[in-house]
């Protein structure tokens, strides 16, 4: 596993098609790997998006959430020549931009929060999407774990489920404990 702290890659990490590149001072240095890569940093009420600095005059848009909003972002994305989008989050508003982005063709990755914060100096929204796009256009962030679309559905099937019997089991439970005077549940109702 290459040590990505250290100043110099391994020997076997320095070929011609590797991300490293020689100055002319002989410093190595990273190379873009994905240059239609883009950012976005979700939040709850807007979410900031970065694109690579040489496709557009503006390259930091701001988008709300709401599916319109998402569908523009899409657009501006396939406007700048975007290929792969990283995006982070800490919540579940990622979900359907994810998807959103997903459908009208970018590859898409999900990052960790944790492993995208190191950038020094102050945090912004405009800062995080920043260095989110950088480390992405080096090939630097893996995506977290996303099951396919067939099996999040099953997932999410399963979990209502589960949720349903809960809630009955939760149910049976209350009406047992409070049964009407001389009565009770159990020698009226075998299974509920």
């Amino acid at each position: 596993m290459t040590n990505w702290h250290s100043p110099d890659p391994p020997a076997h990490d320095r070929t011609e098609d590797s991300q490293w590149q020689t100055t002319t001072d002989d410093r190595l240095e990273l190379k873009p790997v994905n240059f239609g890569a883009a950012a976005v940093d979700i939040g709850s009420k807007m979410h900031t998006a970065v694109v690579n600095p040489a496709c557009t005059d503006i390259p930091v848009r701001t988008f709300g959430t709401f599916t319109q909003d998402l569908h523009d972002l899409a657009n501006w994305c396939k406007a700048c020549g975007v290929t792969n989008v990283a995006m982070e989050s800490t919540s579940v508003y990622w979900i359907p931009a994810y998807e959103i982005l997903e459908r009208r063709g970018f590859e898409v990755i999900l990052v960790n929060a944790r492993y995208a914060k190191n950038v020094p100096g102050r945090k912004t929204d405009v800062s995080d999407a920043a260095w989110l796009r950088q480390l992405h256009s080096y090939g630097l962030l893996r995506g977290s774990f996303r099951p396919d679309a067939e099996i999040a559905k099953l997932r999410a099937y399963l979990r209502q489920c589960e949720r349903l019997v809960e809630y009955a089991a939760a149910h049976i439970q209350h009406m047992q404990s409070k049964p009407p005077v001389e009565l009770s549940i159990t020698h009226i109702v075998d299974d509920l």
